[in-house]
């Protein structure tokens, strides 16, 4: 066996089932999300075109799920908006997953290949040491997720 870093299974027969990253999983009041997941909901919004999903600590439910959404061109950012990017969340994928923020940005930090670089949003969502932001393509993008609000 090796560690492979993701969520596996194996059934009754032996068949094994990857669930995804276990360290990108989310543990919400003891049920687990994948970032991923939280993204495909606000994507599916008309008026979202990309998104991101972190945890964050939380004294109720362990970690709360915080987000940053990027807008098509010309709409407004709204505290409706808001709400009803949350609603949508929670609907797809049940009431404990409703973001408890949701922050608009330009765009995310990304590698050349495209990928968000998630442990840099949380870090500059928790006040954080950034690391090593080399592979990020588009740093001005960090200003923009360390302002929003």
């Amino acid at each position: 066996m090796w560690d492979h870093g993701d969520w596996a299974q194996r059934d009754a027969d032996g068949f094994w089932f990857l669930h995804g990253r276990a360290d990108d999983a989310l543990n919400v009041a003891g049920r687990k999300v994948g970032p991923a997941e939280v993204e495909g909901a606000l994507i599916d919004h008309e008026t979202v075109t990309q998104a991101a999903a972190i945890g964050a600590p939380d004294d109720t439910t362990g970690t709360a799920v915080v987000t940053y959404v990027v807008l098509e061109d010309g709409v407004d950012e709204t505290d409706a908006l808001r709400a009803d990017l949350r609603a949508q969340v929670g609907e797809e994928l049940g009431k404990p997953f409703r973001p408890r923020e949701v922050l608009f940005v330009d765009e995310l930090p990304k590698t050349q290949s495209g990928k968000i670089v998630r442990r840099v949003v949380e870090a500059l969502y928790a006040g954080e040491d950034l690391g090593d932001t080399s592979s990020i393509e588009n740093p001005d993008a960090l200003a923009g997720i360390r302002d929003a609000r």
